[in-house]
């Protein structure tokens, strides 16, 4: 089997999906008045964080000016800024911000991807290019397997996208979880490897932070959840 870093390499040159491949080199060619001087990454996003996580966090797809701009998930928008002051606050990040690969950042015991790993226009994937890209993520968690405790699924897309990729090395109960935020369930391993620990949280979109469905409280109390469920240890003080 691929090493995940032979994995992320070919994830990156995926052209599978005609709609994604033209939005995404748009996007990168005409780009945002802010960023007009920087280089676009404009190619699909791999995982972020080590080969050895035991927690997974698993979102949406790229943003158009963040993760496709800079190739590194949840980097460069207010999305990530969130999403990783509450890690950092938490122990499983070193850092709270994300500005761009090369910042410093690194991650604790955690891996962050999604299910789609190209931008999509208006952040809205298509049910074939879904499932177009539900290899690169089976292979990833495959390839998490042997660390992989739990995983925290943000958004109800994603918790559609993640349940079919999970049943590769898990038992997903009858009828199907729904998702929520804070729903936890632990899914029994098919083989004889330790269960899972599966979680459900908001998205980390603009549209919850800013209105208050999702505040930094809510994200943190579930992010220490699946940080004790993973095992991650706590940070020194």
């Amino acid at each position: 089997m691929l090493p995940l870093s032979a994995l992320d390499e070919r994830v990156t040159n995926c052209r599978t999906c005609p709609r994604l491949v033209a939005w995404r080199e748009e996007v990168a060619r005409v780009k945002r008045a802010a960023f007009r001087d920087q280089d676009y990454w404009g190619r699909p996003v791999p995982g972020f964080g080590p080969a050895d996580a035991s927690l997974a966090i698993i979102g949406l797809a790229p943003a158009a000016h963040g993760a496709n701009r800079t190739g590194r998930m949840f980097t460069g928008d207010r999305s990530g800024d969130f999403l990783y002051a509450a890690m950092h606050a938490v122990g499983l990040a070193t850092q709270p911000t994300a500005t761009h690969i090369g910042d410093g950042l690194e991650l604790i015991g955690t891996r962050i991807t999604a299910p789609v790993k190209c931008a999509p226009p208006e952040n809205k994937p298509t049910p074939e290019e879904r499932d177009n890209c539900r290899p690169w993520l089976i292979r990833e968690l495959e390839l998490l397997r042997p660390t992989l405790r739990a995983v925290l699924v943000l958004g109800a897309f994603g918790w559609q996208a993640a349940l079919p990729v999970l049943a590769a090395c898990w038992q997903i109960p009858r009828p199907r979880p729904v998702f929520g935020h804070g729903v936890r369930i632990t899914l029994e391993a098919q083989d004889d490897g330790p269960p899972l620990h599966l979680f459900g949280c908001y998205h980390v979109s603009q549209q919850n932070t800013f209105t208050g469905r999702l505040t930094p409280e809510m994200l943190e109390s579930v992010l220490l959840k699946a940080r004790q469920a993973a095992g991650i240890g706590a940070p020194p003080r």
